[in-house]
């Protein structure tokens, strides 16, 4: 599907406020409800938006600590990779986990209370995943940006 220049501003404006009444989506883009409606329901239909969600404070829910970390694999194999990705998709604190190209086989980030949670969840968790045979931490001092808007156009 081809995404016109009123899609996109109809993806842009959901990500800024995605409780954003049809109406004011309407006004905001200069068509009628109705064909806003039609159009969102056909972006979600068509996969461009996947769900709708808050933003949390991490540092209000007491997760002050994020950590991204290097995962080395004992083997590169696809039953490995398989068992590794089941285990990690358990883990509450992990928030995001990607297979990268390069020195290592995943970059994880999570988030944790501190850096004592940050060790338990190291030690029982994470090494404990099948396959893991390294791993290297980089805690974050300061977050510059974060749950930055997807650049649609």
């Amino acid at each position: 599907m081809e995404l016109d220049r009123i899609d996109r501003k109809i993806l842009s404006i959901l990500q800024e406020d995605g409780r954003i009444a049809n109406v004011e989506l309407a006004e905001r883009i200069g068509l009628s409800p109705t064909s806003i409606g039609e159009r969102l329901k056909r972006l979600q239909r068509e996969g461009f938006v996947e769900g709708y969600g808050a933003r949390l404070n991490p540092h209000r829910l007491g997760l002050g600590l994020l950590v991204f970390v290097e995962v080395l694999l004992d083997k590169t194999t696809p039953d490995n990779f398989d068992r590794f990705a089941r285990a990690v998709k358990l883990a509450p604190e992990v928030l995001e986990c990607h297979m990268v190209a390069g020195g290592f086989d995943y970059l994880v980030k999570a988030r944790l209370a501190d850096m004592t949670a940050y060790r338990r969840f190291l030690g029982e968790t994470l090494l404990s995943m099948p396959g893991v045979r390294e791993t290297r931490t980089y805690a974050v001092m300061e977050e510059i940006k974060r749950d930055a808007p997807l650049p649609v156009g």
